[in-house]
C-alpha cells in the first residue's frame, strides 16, 4: 500500500479544490463571521480531504467505508453553510451554483469510491 496513494484520487483532488474555493469564497464574508460560519466552513471543507486520505489508508474496508462516509458527511454540511450564506447575502447565486457543480462532482466521486470499498 502506498502511503501518499490517496493524492492520486481524482475524488480527494476534487475535494482539494471545494477547500481552495471555500477559501476564496470566504474572503467575501463580513468580518463578523470570521469566527462563526468562516471557521467552521473552513475545518469542514479540509475535512473532506482529511477523512478521504485517512480512509484510503485504513486496512479494513468497514474504516475505510466509515471515513468516506464521515468525508460525504463534511461535503454536506459545507453544502448546507453555503446555501445559508448566500441567502445572508455573503456570497451571490452564482458563487454558490459554482461551488454546488463542485460538491456534486465530489459527492459522485466519494459514491463511487464508497461503492467500490463495499464490493471489494
Amino acid at each position: 500500500m502506498e502511503i501518499f496513494g490517496y493524492r492520486k484520487l481524482v475524488a480527494y483532488q476534487k475535494a482539494k479544490e471545494v477547500v481552495k474555493h471555500t477559501y476564496k469564497l470566504l474572503k467575501k464574508f463580513p468580518v463578523e463571521e470570521r469566527y462563526a460560519m468562516s471557521d467552521q466552513l473552513r475545518r469542514a471543507s479540509v475535512s473532506i480531504t482529511s477523512n478521504i486520505a485517512e480512509g484510503v489508508n485504513r486496512y479494513s474496508m468497514k474504516d475505510k467505508s466509515h471515513f468516506i462516509e464521515v468525508s460525504y458527511g463534511s461535503l454536506m454540511e459545507v453544502s448546507s453553510q453555503f446555501e445559508i450564506a448566500e441567502e445572508l447575502g455573503y456570497i451571490t447565486a452564482d458563487d454558490r451554483l459554482s461551488m454546488d457543480q463542485l460538491i456534486e462532482e465530489v459527492a459522485r466521486l466519494l459514491s463511487g469510491l464508497q461503492k467500490s470499498y463495499k464490493t471489494a
